[in-house]
């Protein structure tokens, strides 16, 4: 083994570098150059033997050992070009040289030598080159045909007589040709055994990572159709191979993502470019997963394609095929979706604090100005002659834009409160028909004054109930109080309560001005109003049905919006009789808005229901 390992190195110092990074290659010119270098070398050695014991040599016998030199010759061209092919026309040119040469001196076609011909073809086919073989056939038939006409036409020396050195002399050429093609016979068996040895260990290679990589790779027809997909997919998927095959695969895609999925495997076939798209295909479930109710699994990949490389130049574009790799995208699809949901969360964040700060510097700046305006007067009073009833009514303006900007600074705190989940509640029992009617009469002097029919239903039989009395009255103080705001003159305002079930019924209906759908489903929001801020034919900071709302859920109830445009506004709010408050209060943030459009028939209706 040492002496072939000697070998080996020698030959592989001799390589062309093309040749020492594929192992194939590298086989293929140690076969060729091993046998003729040892071939000469070993023919070398003898030939001082064999002229000790032949003498002095004759001219053939001087011409055969001349063409021992051409091996070597060969085994350079091969080291210094790397050209396999060009090696082995040599070598069949310098071959059928040396037969032709030997052939027409000892007889022509009857010689000894003739027998080497067929050699040549067999040396040929250790190229793995169809040409280098049908040159060496071509070569071989031409210098045979030769042989025959240049007897035939007797344009040889005729052999020598003596029947036993003849008999000798073709049993040479017969043993060293079948010796010589027994030698090629075993390289070319070794040649095979290497070339399925290394088959072996690159399907094997590859083998190991198609199983084992996460990534799918996949073989498609330009029609979508799956030629080979690795087993990579049956983790992903949850479906065997078999099933996948043909055009399993495209009808597990999306339906809406089916034009984008065969669009870009037909784009890649025939633009000869690499095309990537993102589509989702369906996900086999386990039956024990799955629900009732379950809905279709689908996961969200990515696949990049580019074309196949043809095994032939004739290749039609519609035999184009194409190879495509899938990967698994979802975790980042939903990472995608979630920053969606962010940014429109952000931007509606801006977009309030917009409402906020428009909403503030109009509620703020026009009672400041009535106060600046009016004290200014009152200052001036000397100069513009102002009597004591108009100071009276000029502080009564003051008062009243004084107290107007209690209550927004009071709505803003309590809302703030709530918010963060400080407001604090103090549950006790107390009668809801008498704070009822007192906050309707409270309220029913602003009513008359806009010309509103303020109507109370409350019956004298409510029972007891338990939560906190100011908060309760708060709720119907802004309830009513947004009514009335927003109904115009000659309308009615109705607040009416009963008991259903265990919970307090209360109902604010009116015939106002109504609220849109698209506003019916963010009514509730703080500082948002319905409409456009710089449109509002009416006061208000936007406060009024947020505290509300968090008021109700902070004693677990719920509420309930149902408006139409231009025909009025429902809000109904139930609250528990018998509330008890838990260890910690939730904060109000949590509280929900059931907004709906009051209608009797579904296709009128826009409802949005939350629990508290």
């Amino acid at each position: 083994m040492t002496v072939l390992n000697i070998i080996r190195d020698c030959l592989d110092a001799l390589l062309h570098p093309s040749a020492r990074y594929d192992a194939l290659t590298r086989a293929r010119h140690r076969a060729f150059m091993a046998p003729r270098l040892l071939g000469s070398l070993a023919a070398f050695a003898a030939f001082p033997v064999y002229l000790a014991m032949r003498g002095a040599p004759t001219a053939l016998e001087v011409a055969g050992f001349a063409w021992l030199i051409a091996p070597i010759l060969l085994s350079w061209f091969l080291s210094r070009t790397g050209r396999y092919e060009g090696a082995h026309v040599l070598s069949s040119l310098a071959l059928t040289g040396l037969v032709m040469t030997v052939a027409m001196t000892t007889g022509g076609i009857e010689s000894f030598a003739a027998i080497w011909l067929v050699v040549v073809p067999l040396e040929a086919a250790l190229s793995a080159s169809r040409r280098v073989v049908a040159f060496a056939c071509a070569l071989t038939l031409g210098c045979t045909a030769a042989l025959i006409a240049f007897g035939h036409f007797d344009l040889l020396p005729h052999p020598d007589a003596n029947s036993v050195s003849r008999g000798v002399f073709m049993a040479f050429g017969v043993a060293s040709a079948t010796l010589y093609a027994a030698g090629l016979a075993f390289g070319a068996e070794s040649l095979a055994r290497t070339s399925a040895a290394l088959l072996n260990v690159e399907e094997d290679r590859y083998r190991l990572l198609a199983r084992n990589m996460s990534d799918v790779i996949s073989r498609h027809h330009r029609n979508g159709a799956v030629q080979f997909i690795s087993p990579a997919v049956e983790a992903m998927l949850g479906a065997p191979v078999s099933r996948l095959l043909g055009h399993g695969l495209f009808d597990r895609v999306h339906v809406a993502d089916r034009p984008a999925y065969l669009t870009a495997l037909s784009d890649a076939a025939r633009g000869g470019e690499a095309r990537s798209v993102e589509f989702r295909l369906r996900r086999e479930v386990p039956r024990a997963a799955r629900g009732q109710n379950s809905q279709v699994d689908f996961i969200w990949v990515e696949m990049r394609c580019r074309p196949l490389e043809q095994a032939s130049e004739t290749a039609v574009w519609s035999d184009a095929e194409v190879v495509a790799v899938m990967r698994d995208v979802t975790d980042r699809k939903i990472q995608e979706q979630a920053l969606d949901l962010a940014r429109t969360a952000a931007e509606q964040a801006d977009a309030s604090k917009t409402r906020f700060l428009a909403t503030m510097s109009h509620e703020l700046r026009t009672p400041l100005n009535a106060i600046i305006g009016f004290s200014e007067m009152i200052v001036q009073e000397d100069v513009l002659m102002i009597d004591a009833i108009r100071r009276k009514e000029y502080a009564q303006l003051i008062n009243d834009s004084g107290q107007h900007l209690l209550s927004v600074v009071n709505g803003i705190l309590d809302m703030s409160k709530m918010e963060s989940g400080n407001f604090e509640i103090s549950p006790e029992p107390f009668a809801p028909r008498a704070a009822l009617i007192n906050c309707c009469n409270l309220l029913a002097l602003k009513a008359r004054e806009n010309a509103i029919d303020l109507v109370t239903r409350a019956p004298d039989d409510l029972p007891v109930m338990t939560g906190d009395p100011r908060a309760f009255k708060q709720i119907v103080l802004n309830l009513v109080a947004n009514a009335i705001k927003f109904t115009e003159r000659g309308g009615s305002v109705t607040v009416s309560a009963g008991v259903e079930g265990s919970r307090l019924v209360l109902r604010v209906s009116d015939t106002g001005v109504g609220i849109s759908a698209d506003d019916l489903k963010r009514i509730g929001n703080p500082f948002f109003q319905a409409g456009k801020t710089y449109q509002r034919r009416h006061e208000g900071t936007g406060l009024g049905l947020s505290i509300v709302k968090s008021l109700v859920a902070l004693h677990a109830g719920e509420i309930n919006v149902q408006s139409r445009l231009d025909e009025g506004t429902t809000v109904t709010v139930a609250l528990p009789l018998a509330f008890t408050p838990k260890a910690e209060q939730t904060s109000s943030n949590i509280a929900t808005l059931t907004p709906a459009v009051r209608s009797t028939t579904p296709e009128q209706s826009h409802q949005v229901k939350k629990s508290a």
